[in-house]
């Protein structure tokens, strides 16, 4: 069976008139004809007994009836669903993104996607940057945000801005009245940082060891608000993403210019091969418009 077939036998079959039916569906008499004979051949059988002057179903004609008006009704609402997708008046895009990134720049990205697509969802993980990359990979999500790979990696990686860090040192200290600090000056005091293998962990090894340098960790955690909460405390000092430095303000650190400071571009990851949605597209769209270098170093 055709849609064709359905649409012509449901036509036939509610005005029980071929006349009626070919001006419902725009075709000839001969056309809507050849159409259920089609259909019946196909089936094995009349669905319709007819003569010159009357049309009536046959039992099978009938026990038709509700099964095309259910498909019909269920193509039409697929046909109208992915219309709707298409057009982004209903869909829904999964996001992955480290949670600075998650907690500081992406509402107000959220805020603009969602007053253009009012009714797309939107699902974020807000994962450590090495698990963005796995759910990438694995396809769980079709949008991340995360560092630039510091491996190859077979994944389409589209750079937003570049970010670099900045010291967190005590707000209460004689370092948070400086405008600027270097390396030498900030590995002085205790310093405290995430564990491996973070990703931010290893930046500042790699960073230091090009420059004849080592990180004298003392203090390290698994979160970055419990770096900060440690820095604001005076157990020492830390550095980390400008990313982040608003979040540092709130937990009571205070942040500096770090002279020389690392530098890693922020960026969406997306599957090769892995066509987006519309809704995906959109979001992504949105992200490369957004001046995100401006809205962290203005």
């Amino acid at each position: 069976m055709t849609i064709k077939q359905i649409r012509a036998f449901l036509a036939v079959a509610h005005s029980l008139s071929f006349a009626v039916a070919c001006e419902r569906l725009h075709l000839s008499q001969s056309a809507l004809s050849l159409t259920i004979k089609a259909l019946e051949e196909g089936l094995g059988g009349r669905l319709f007994s007819r003569n010159t002057r009357n049309v009536a179903l046959t039992p099978e004609g009938e026990s038709l009836l509700p099964l095309a008006r259910r498909l019909i009704a269920d193509w039409d609402n697929a046909e109208d669903e992915m219309r709707q997708r298409f057009s982004l008046q209903r869909g829904r895009v999964t996001l992955a993104a480290m949670p600075s990134f998650a907690g500081n720049l992406l509402p107000p990205i959220l805020k603009t996607f969602r007053a253009r697509y009012p009714n797309v969802n939107v699902t974020v993980n807000d994962v450590i940057n090495e698990q963005v990359l796995e759910m990438v990979r694995d396809r769980q999500v079709e949008l991340g945000v995360a560092f630039a790979p510091m491996q190859s990696t077979s994944m389409n990686f589209t750079p937003l801005y570049v970010d670099r860090f900045v010291a967190v040192v005590p707000a209460d200290s004689a370092l948070a009245e400086r405008s600027d600090i270097d390396w030498q000056t900030l590995l002085q005091e205790p310093f405290i940082t995430l564990q491996r293998p973070s990703t931010v962990r290893v930046m500042l090894e790699e960073h230091l060891q090009a420059r004849g340098m080592k990180l004298p960790v003392e203090f390290e955690s698994h979160q970055l608000a419990t770096v900060g909460r440690m820095v604001a405390s005076g157990l020492g000092v830390s550095a980390v993403p400008a990313l982040c430095a608003g979040q540092m303000c709130e937990l009571g650190a205070h942040c500096l210019t770090l002279n020389d400071s690392v530098e890693r571009a922020i960026g969406v990851l997306t599957e090769p091969g892995n066509e987006l949605s519309a809704a995906a597209q959109a979001l992504f769209d949105i992200l490369q418009q957004e001046n995100l270098s401006e809205r962290l170093f203005p």
